[in-house]
Order: C-alpha cells, then sequence, then structure tokens
C-alpha cells in the first residue's frame, strides 16, 4: 500500500518537541492523573492498590464494560454494543477505512479536515471525490456541490465536526441535510467528532450516529477530555455491518486496548461533567484572547471558530506557509502549524486550547516576528 505523507504529523513530529511556545496543540490543556482523580474525587491510593491485584491479561477484548457504558453517556441512543474501542481516533479511523473500503469504492471527503479522511481511502484504491470547503461559506459544506459529488452507490461521506483546523460546526439541520444525501445513496456517513462537546455557546452538540442509522462516530479520550496519553479511542455506530466489520478485522490489527488505559478512562467518563466545564473554559477563554489578537494585526483574518480547539488564520504576505511557519519558529519560537498541511495556502492553525499564558506569550512572539520581517 503506498499512501501520501501525513503532512501535519510529520510538521509536529519534527518541531513539537523544541517549541518554546506550543500553540499548534490540538488538545485542551493536558490534566496528569493526579490532576484527575482531585477532579473525580477518586481515591487514587485506592484506584492503584485495586489495579495492582489484578493480572495484566489482555483483559476485555470487547472493551471494559464501565468504558463502554461512559462513552454512551456522551450520546443519546447508543448502548454499550455499538461501541468499539480503538488505540485513539487515529486508530478508529483507520479501522474503518480498513474494514470497509474496497478498490474502486467511491468516497467524499471534505477538506481541509485531517487527512486520514482523505489520504487512507485513496490509498485502499478508493475513487475519491474532495468536496473543498470555502472560506465564504464560513467553511461550511455546500450541499449542491456535495449532492453532485455523490453519486449512486457512493460507499461512504466523510466529515469532521466540529471541523479541525478551521473551527466551523455543522447545525443539526445542516447535518440532516447531508443525511438526506447520503441515504438517497446509500452511504454510510462517517463523521470525526473528536472536537464535539468543545463548543462556544451552550447546548447539546449533536453526534451524527444519533441522527442516521449509518452514521459512525469517531472519538477519543484526548482532544475534550485532555488525556492524549491514554492513546483511547472508539467507534460508535448502530450499524451491525460495521460492527461485524469491524470486531472481524480488529483480530488482525488490535485485539484488545490497555486494560489501564480504559478503566482511567472509566473515571474520567464517569466524572465528564466536571471534565468538559474544565475543557470548555479553557476554549472560550482563550478564544477570546486569539479573536483579540487576530483583530489587532492588521495582515490577518480568519472565521471566528464557533467550536473546537483550532483556527485557521489567514496572512497578507508573500510567502509560503512552510517558509513563514518555519521563520517564525527559528526566531521567535512561536510554533504554530502551516496551512499548505491542510492545503490552505497563506495560512496558520493556531490552537487555543493550551494554558492561557502560553497562547498569549505566542502570540506576541507572532507580533515581533511579524514587525521585524514585514
Amino acid at each position: 500500500m503506498r499512501i501520501k505523507p501525513f503532512k501535519v504529523e510529520e510538521w509536529m513530529n519534527a518541531y513539537e518537541s523544541g517549541a518554546k511556545y506550543n500553540i499548534a496543540e490540538t488538545c485542551v490543556d493536558s490534566v496528569s492523573l493526579e490532576e484527575l482523580w482531585a477532579l473525580s474525587g477518586v481515591d487514587g491510593e485506592k484506584f492503584w492498590r485495586d489495579f495492582c491485584a489484578r493480572r495484566l491479561t489482555y483483559g476485555d477484548i470487547e472493551g471494559f464494560p464501565a468504558f463502554r457504558e461512559g462513552v454512551c453517556g456522551l450520546y443519546k441512543t447508543l448502548k454499550p454494543e455499538h461501541i468499539i474501542p480503538t488505540h485513539g481516533a487515529s486508530g478508529a479511523n483507520h479501522h474503518i477505512f480498513y474494514s470497509l473500503i474496497d478498490p474502486g469504492d467511491r468516497v467524499v471527503s471534505i477538506m481541509p479536515t485531517y487527512q486520514q479522511l482523505y489520504s487512507i481511502p485513496e490509498s485502499y484504491g478508493a475513487d475519491l471525490a474532495v468536496l473543498h470547503l470555502k472560506e465564504e461559506n464560513g467553511f461550511l459544506p455546500d450541499l449542491e456541490e456535495l449532492s453532485r459529488l455523490v453519486t449512486p452507490g457512493t460507499k461512504f461521506i466523510c466529515i469532521n465536526n466540529p471541523n479541525n483546523p478551521t473551527g466551523a460546526l455543522m447545525s443539526t439541520e445542516l447535518l440532516k441535510e447531508i443525511i438526506k444525501i447520503a441515504e438517497a445513496a446509500g452511504a454510510w456517513i462517517l463523521c470525526d467528532e473528536v472536537y464535539r462537546h468543545l463548543t462556544q455557546e451552550d447546548g447539546w452538540c449533536e453526534s451524527i450516529v444519533d441522527l442516521y442509522d449509518k452514521g459512525i462516530s469517531i472519538a477519543s479520550m484526548s482532544k475534550v477530555f485532555s488525556l492524549a496519553g491514554l492513546r483511547l479511542g472508539w467507534i460508535a455506530t448502530k450499524d451491525e455491518e460495521v460492527i461485524r466489520s469491524c470486531f472481524s478485522h480488529r483480530d488482525y490489527n488490535l485485539i484488545s486496548c490497555g486494560m489501564i488505559d480504559e478503566r482511567i478512562a472509566a473515571v474520567a467518563l464517569e466524572n465528564k461533567e466536571v471534565l468538559l466545564e474544565r475543557s470548555r473554559g479553557i476554549v472560550r477563554d482563550n478564544l477570546a484572547v486569539l479573536d483579540e489578537w487576530v483583530n489587532s494585526e492588521p495582515k490577518m483574518h480568519y472565521v471566528k471558530p464557533r467550536a473546537g480547539t483550532t483556527a485557521l488564520v489567514f496572512y497578507d504576505y508573500p510567502v509560503d506557509s512552510y517558509e513563514f511557519c518555519k521563520r517564525m519558529y527559528d526566531e521567535c519560537g512561536a510554533f504554530v502549524t502551516p496551512g499548505d498541511c491542510f492545503e490552505e495556502p497563506h495560512s496558520m492553525r493556531i490552537g487555543f486550547a493550551s494554558d492561557t499564558q502560553t497562547l498569549k506569550d505566542g502570540l506576541a512572539a507572532i507580533s515581533r516576528f511579524l514587525q521585524n520581517n514585514f
């Protein structure tokens, strides 16, 4: 199998560890286990005593029951048997395509988004069609264009809600219109929902799996719950064909997730409201900081995010985004992601979910870089 280089991950791997001001991070400011115990009111010593008495077998092949129950609490209509644990959301996305895509299958994916959603099906020989999201549409899908791309027999429509890198958020009404298009073709809708619940306004954020019987939700413990180190995600779907195929293919490449990872995640999900309140507070406070900064820079503009942890900020300078971001990194220590990683030139993705001081210091460093070079 040949696959295109994963641009955003290669960039992060190359430069993240040496960054002075990391404002490329997409997870809400990570927590330690001590912080998780404190937020959750859990007796950490008892947790470890109980766990250390266990034999380290493969554990629950289909997933730790308390973890699967906890995941169901993030949806309206799901039962534990609808949840397939995976190694992160990246493992979930890959597992769906690995389990269900055949050469020649029509797959329609949006762009910009996380590259897995178009490069993996393309690598399996899918007939890939790309729906380009446009700034003038608020980076939301154009339904007429989507209808043209979704031909009879289309296998998948791949979307990302809230969107990475733009922070655009599809309304329930828009999701229902996309479902109508999918139903007419008999297509599954795969929705990468790793930033779901991180909205700028209060209210329930709908999942595709609660709206559509052929909906597939992908999520994880990383972005929203600040626990990327668990490397734990899931596939959520009520479609029995998807569940059967995924569990069958899972025997070849996963078997089970980590016993300790699932137990820690179960604690977090049992106390999800306090963690969600923390995460929403961070992204809402920090977006206000970012918004003020963008509006203060005359050659910067963006579509203000409505959800998620990232913004796609465009600049009006005659330099490509890789050079722009690398020079900025070298000269002032501010680390962001080039827009060309998402096929969006003259832009950069800024993450606004770090601690607030890091965000402020990173943005101030960018301003100094601009003053000294342009």
